[in-house]
């Protein structure tokens, strides 16, 4: 079976299934949601430079119980393809309502909220692939 995941060896990864193009790893450093956003749409990975921050349901179609692996700055394991190299559990989301910002969980598979300032998420910037 073809692997849905495609590593295109250029700091991208493409998920076959939705067409989305990844970043193949987070920021890598704690970050609030507007540095976050920030952060995706100034990503040039691949050479493109239409990179947003993710939606809540872009970034739960990323989990995958099936997957583990321990995340790069943090001792517990998040859930979905290794070509994707998490630092900590959780990408912001694009999502606002009122001061606080969506965010998804890796390690147990929740969507959440956090206040907008709160600066101990990820960036995983993401793209609509052709």
């Amino acid at each position: 079976i073809r692997d849905r995941f495609l590593d295109l060896k250029d700091g991208t990864v493409l998920d076959t299934r939705t067409n989305l193009m990844w970043a193949a790893k987070d920021n890598g450093a704690d970050i609030n949601w507007s540095n976050a956003k920030s952060y995706c749409e100034n990503y040039r990975g691949g050479g493109y430079s239409d990179w947003r921050m993710p939606t809540q349901d872009e970034l739960s179609g990323l989990y995958d119980s099936s997957k583990s692996y321990k995340a790069t700055q943090r001792s517990y394991d998040v859930h979905l393809t290794e070509l994707i190299s998490l630092s900590a559990c959780c990408p912001w989301a694009s999502e606002t309502r009122g001061s606080d910002a969506a965010y998804f969980d890796f390690n147990g598979g929740g969507r959440y909220w956090n206040p907008q300032s709160y600066g101990n998420d990820r960036g995983l910037p993401v793209r609509s692939g052709k």
